[in-house]
């Protein structure tokens, strides 16, 4: 089921009204990243200030889910003697059966399979599983229990919640940011048919297209809408009752190692077809008194109504294959999602806003798009086509305007932001007074902790500059320079703290930015003035602690994305390979299944879990962060600088298995860290080399494999080359383009009717040969037109540039004896078994891993 944005506070609202004392708290399961943890920390917020008792279980992994339905979900359930309950899954399970994972699809011993536990789907991660948006309903015996269930009317249609729904009856609640009513139509109409279509053996025979199926497909769109389902008899195939049931279909798609997910949903118990005049309920004409038998149509042998539905389900399962093959994308951010609930609560304010910024800002840093994990496209604007292109900057609009109404500005404070140098652009590095706590915006450059950095380091440090300026080499070192001595700073000055600067120098900072910028292909360094009509687009978020701190968004995302990456204190390795914190404290493990690793990686999920509530534990996480971009600077120079960068088939490759550095890429976030740095600089490569991006477009995509000495495995991640973006100014100019030719086309139209009315009115003999003449001439100008618009179709095309690292891991799994543990929500993430990574890498070259 899924519960449709109009609806966002149904559930909240109701599990507030029927909460008692004695009701088993919230079990609420938190994906291991800052946006999952900024949504926790948004939600854990609701339910204290309702006092609402719950408990919070990081996942890291699929093997974690599983183990956490175990020991955890299912002694809730009624089978076990629990009372049921409710379980948030935040970032958790989304791409696969969540009810299967969780133990929740018992159902030996009747009744409700999911024993009373309701759990609540809130994941950005696409493409969902179908399973858990259009089922995930208890059995419809529950409403047989209800003789007043019909009477009362459906409350979930088509799998959609209505307003009449009383939750606490189970299943599955997939939370729908308006993906699901906008998006998933086609595959809706296909999964509820195939739900309620009876099993028929299909042997892939031929099928004529002649004989139709839109009759059976109507009687089984009408049963999918919230109605209990028609059982069907059979008279004439009885003798081939058993060898129909040995012989049952079962086509399923495996998402991971850890999980299957079915390709076409689970069927209800089997059915029998009989011919189509029982499928009429209208009684026959020996049933009516005083009737004549009317002439009847020759009903269809049992063999045609077979091929019929054959051709039905072949059509249904390929529009499903379809959808789960377009490849990953994300949607809304989950930390925005629950600032929507709580706002419609009522309850929202600048803590739970902050948490959703530093959430939304995070998606950034990770590369997640519209096209999965890849580089983003920058805009002009300063900000970034990211995660959502248009969608994403209205959504960053929303925050923006929370921003100025849950923060007005004070009339009396103008002299200060003078003083500042506020009212000329200059980023605020301090509080207004010891009680300030407010957001602010703020026109923040694509530099990296500037506030926390010197200026030299926070430009040196930032992929967007690096990229462009080539600064793994001399020459991208020079061009910083002369960037800088155009703009009037010098080296001393832009060497030492940002804070320090002289005032002067840092008034007129994004002044020299906007002028010299362009002159180095710098167009989105910083976002244009505010105006009337654009108001402050591309403008950042910054918020206050008093004289303790002043943060930007982007820099919590950083620091706390380090603390969850390599801890607090972060991991280095000398020349014997034995690896040390940041305050000398040896790091030895021997971790073959990888336990000990991922109770690390729980344990400093907590660290960042307070470290956002305080802003004393998140300036003494700085050193680590700044470590570890230290780190992807150097180990992505040295990548380059040796040419240790190979162009296979279908993607680049490197490899990182030595070094000071290597420990620190051991997790697939901060190994994904290194690779979009990497992937940009290609990008920028083969843009000044070709004057476009490569691959038709969608960009070179690159595959990066960090070494995990102590477990014998590589890490691999696989990344997007950056095509396929939806760019919010692309996509404007491409909207003109289409109105200006349906401009010219509608005045050619006239021009020709005006043209031909004269010659009517003049001579009518040579009407009709003229007017073949013309409309050959107009079917010539249609066709260049759409030679033209051709491109653009591609780039519009649903699935174009997704990242299909996913699809393309599963098939070589399921091809090749490689030994690949399938465990990361990230599709695009395995490891792999070191003596396997040549003969994985050779395999998966030939598959298609962009879409």
């Amino acid at each position: 089921m899924y519960l449709p944005r109009n609806l966002i506070s149904h559930l909240y609202q109701h599990l507030l009204r029927t909460h008692h004392p004695q009701s088993p708290p919230v079990l609420v399961l938190v994906s291991l990243e800052p946006d999952a943890l900024c949504a926790c920390r948004i939600l854990s917020a609701l339910f204290k200030r309702d006092y609402i008792p719950h408990s919070i279980h990081p996942i890291s992994g699929y093997n974690d889910l599983t183990s956490a339905g175990e020991s955890l979900i299912q002694p809730m359930t009624t089978q076990k003697g629990g009372t049921g309950g409710v379980v948030v899954c935040l970032g958790v399970g989304g791409m696969v059966d969540v009810s299967t994972m969780l133990g929740l699809d018992n159902i030996a011993d009747g009744g409700d399979p999911s024993g009373g536990v309701q759990v609540w789907l809130i994941d950005a991660r696409r493409p969902w599983n179908l399973g858990n948006v259009f089922a995930g309903r208890p059995e419809d015996a529950l409403q047989e229990l209800d003789g007043n269930a019909r009477s009362r009317g459906p409350d979930v249609v088509g799998g959609r919640i209505q307003p009449t729904f009383k939750p606490g009856q189970g299943g599955v609640i997939v939370y729908d940011d308006g993906d699901v009513e906008q998006d998933l139509a086609t595959e809706q109409e296909a999964y509820l048919t195939l739900a309620n279509m009876p099993d028929v053996e299909d042997d892939g025979e031929p099928l004529d297209d002649s004989d139709g199926g839109s009759e059976i497909a109507e009687s089984y769109n009408g049963a999918s809408q919230g109605k209990k389902r028609k059982t069907w008899s059979d008279g004439d195939d009885e003798n081939n009752e058993s060898e129909e049931e040995n012989r049952r279909p079962r086509q399923r798609r495996r998402s991971n190692s850890s999980e299957t997910v079915t390709s076409s949903p689970s069927r209800p118990p089997r059915r029998q077809i009989r011919d189509s005049a029982s499928l009429d309920p209208s009684p026959s004409p020996s049933q009516i008194p005083g009737s004549s038998p009317p002439l009847v149509a020759q009903p269809a042998s049992p063999q045609k109504l077979r091929r019929r539905l054959l051709r039905l389900r072949r059509k249904h399962e390929s529009a499903l294959h379809k959808y789960y093959s377009l490849g990953a994308t994300y949607s809304e951010p989950i930390s925005s999602l629950l600032y929507s609930l709580a706002e419609a609560l009522g309850r929202e304010d600048n803590d739970l806003l902050w948490h959703a910024i530093v959430g939304v800002s995070s998606l950034e840093l990770y590369g997640r798009s519209m096209t999965g994990v890849g580089i983003s496209s920058s805009l002009n604007t300063g900000g970034s086509a990211g995660w959502g292109g248009q969608r994403g900057e209205r959504i960053r609009q929303i925050l923006r305007d929370e921003v100025r109404r849950l923060n007005p500005p004070d009339p009396a404070d103008t002299r200060g932001e003078t003083a500042r140098g506020e009212a000329s652009g200059v980023i605020p590095t301090t509080a207004r007074s010891p009680t300030d706590t407010a957001i602010r915006l703020s026109p923040e450059p694509r530099f990296l902790l500037i506030r926390h950095w010197s200026l030299y380091d926070s430009m040196l440090h930032s992929p967007y500059l690096a990229a462009r300026l080539h600064i793994w080499s001399d020459v991208g070192r020079k061009r910083l320079h002369k960037l800088l001595a155009k703009m009037g700073v010098s080296l001393s000055q832009c060497k030492q703290n940002y804070t320090h600067m002289d005032m002067e120098l840092k008034r007129g900072l994004r002044h020299s930015l906007l002028t010299y910028a362009p002159m180095y292909g710098l167009d989105g360094l910083v976002p244009p003035p505010a105006s009337a009509g654009r108001g402050k687009e591309g403008w950042g978020f910054v918020r206050s602690w008093g004289w303790k701190a002043c943060l930007s968004a982007m820099d919590v995302g950083v620091i706390v994305g380090a603390i969850l990456e390599v801890g607090k204190f972060g991991i280095r390795t000398d020349a014997t390979g034995r690896s040390y914190d940041q305050r000398g404290a040896k790091k030895e493990i021997v971790d073959e299944d990888g336990s000990q690793e991922t109770q690390a990686w729980v344990e400093r999920f907590w660290e960042a879990y307070d470290a956002l509530g305080d802003i004393e534990a998140l300036k003494q996480a700085l050193p680590t962060a700044q470590l570890l971009h230290r780190a992807i600077l150097r180990t992505g120079t040295s990548l380059i600088e040796k040419r240790q960068i190979r162009h296979l088939q279908a993607f680049r490759m490197a490899v990182v298995k030595e070094g000071p550095d290597v420990q620190l890429f051991t997790h697939p976030a901060a190994l994904t860290k290194l690779a979009l740095w990497v992937g940009e600089a290609i990008a920028e490569q083969e843009k000044e080399q070709r004057g476009k991006v490569g691959k038709h477009g969608k960009g070179t995509p690159l595959v990066m494999a960090g070494l995990n000495e102590a477990r014998g495995v590589y890490v691999v991640v696989g990344t997007g080359g950056g095509g396929g973006v939806v760019d919010i100014a692309l996509q404007e100019k491409r909207k003109q383009k289409v109105e200006a030719k349906a401009k010219r086309k509608l005045e050619r139209r006239d021009e020709r009717e005006r043209k031909r009315s004269e010659r009517k009115k003049r001579d009518g003999s040579d009407e009709d040969e003229n007017q073949e003449e013309e409309e050959e001439k107009e079917s010539e100008e249609d066709e260049e037109e759409s030679d033209d618009e051709s491109d653009d179709d591609a780039i519009d095309e649903r699935g174009y540039g997704r990242n299909r690292f996913g699809n393309a891991f599963q098939e070589v799994v399921d091809e090749t004896n490689a030994r690949v543990r399938i465990d990361s929500f990230e599709s695009c993430v395995v490891e792999i078994k070191k003596e396997d990574l040549s003969s994985f890498l050779e395999s998966l070259s030939m598959k298609a891993v962009i879409g």
